[in-house]
């Protein structure tokens, strides 16, 4: 994906590209396979996420028939899924588009299929964001900030797009305890205050307040709005690991966490032989490594002279990039510049 960092400011560049045409698919039925499918969806997809463009909020569009022909395909392939009963055509082949085709009719059914490969995706979208980064911590943080804002822009537009693979297959998963909470996540600590004579209305209710507590690390109060309510869930739907199933939007934002920027938080291991150097005798502690993330952040905030307002907008834009993507609110990079985000974006 690129983004040129250049075309930030304010002079006007080129118009936005034009909507992308909907591909002709002759007689071939794009709703037929996975392969089929994926052969149909992925340019819209790389349209969306991947095209260059000067507005970084917003991601290019395409064709109405294109967006009604992407619903239909879907809409068409999980159905013939969930009536078929046997493995079908679709298995040759995948290993072109990154992995292999579940074997179990169950798994065929329910869409796992198709969720798997747009998470392969968006994990090689984000992995490409991650091998453009400039070697230069200095510059880091400028690169990072647009790139989140052109992946998340696509990302959303994505979500919408595919819609219906969330109404169909996530929310069904998540019905299933596959969500990114889990009974057995919280069962344990339910369990301990349980009594012998306690309904299953409070024992639900007990899940239900062990939920809200889950959600307050991700900065919900109890009776916030619905609103709120939903965007702490779409915070820790991000910070899931990979075997949850969770909304489109979050699997894009987990990926981006997972190839990007927790290998930009990851702290080098010292490697180094002999005997340890002891510290200094003044009491202070040596300055412990830092990862990139870090470094660069540090130099950014630190650097004199250039335009401290627009430090702060990139030290605000990034930790809201930190939190989308399900970096702990006490993480001490995020604590570090969570002072920078906007009034309208505080905890």
């Amino acid at each position: 994906m690129a983004v040129d960092s250049t075309s930030l400011d304010a002079t006007p560049g080129p118009p936005p590209p034009p909507p992308l045409p909907n591909p002709s698919t002759g007689s071939a039925n794009p709703s037929a396979s996975l392969p089929a499918l994926w052969g149909y969806l992925q340019p819209a997809l790389d349209h969306i996420v991947r095209s260059p463009t000067n507005n970084t909020t917003k991601a290019p569009a395409i064709d109405v028939s294109y967006h009604m022909g992407v619903h239909t395909a879907v809409y068409n392939y999980f159905t013939s899924q969930s009536e078929s009963t046997s493995p079908g055509p679709a298995a040759a082949g995948l290993g072109r588009i990154g992995g292999s085709m579940p074997t179990s009719d169950k798994s065929r059914a329910s869409g796992t299929d198709l969720y798997d490969q747009l998470d392969r995706y968006y994990a090689d979208v984000a992995r490409e964001i991650f091998l453009g980064a400039p070697a230069d911590d200095a510059t880091l943080v400028h690169y990072l900030v647009p790139c989140f804002s052109r992946y998340s822009a696509g990302t959303e537009s994505v979500s919408r797009l595919l819609n219906y693979v969330n109404r169909h297959y996530v929310k069904r998963a998540v019905d299933e305890d596959r969500g990114w909470l889990r009974l057995a996540d919280v069962l344990d600590a339910v369990a301990r205050t349980i009594q012998e004579d306690d309904t299953r209305e409070k024992i639900q209710k007990r899940l239900r307040e062990r939920r809200t507590e889950e959600l307050k690390k991700w900065g919900y109060d109890e009776g916030g709005t619905p609103a709120q309510l939903a965007q702490a869930e779409a915070y820790a739907e991000a910070a899931s690991p990979p075997d949850r199933v969770v909304p489109l939007a979050a699997v894009a934002y987990r990926r981006f966490r997972i190839e990007v920027i927790d290998p930009l938080l990851a702290v080098p291991k010292l490697h180094g032989k002999g005997k340890k150097k002891k510290p200094p005798g003044n009491g202070d502690k040596p300055p412990m490594p830092r990862g990139r993330l870090a470094r660069a952040v540090k130099e950014l905030l630190e650097s004199k002279g250039g335009d401290e307002e627009e430090r702060r907008r990139l030290a605000g834009e990034l930790a809201i990039a930190l939190r989308t993507v399900g970096i702990k609110v006490d993480h001490p990079l995020r604590k570090k510049l969570d002072r920078f985000l906007p009034l309208d974006q505080g905890q």
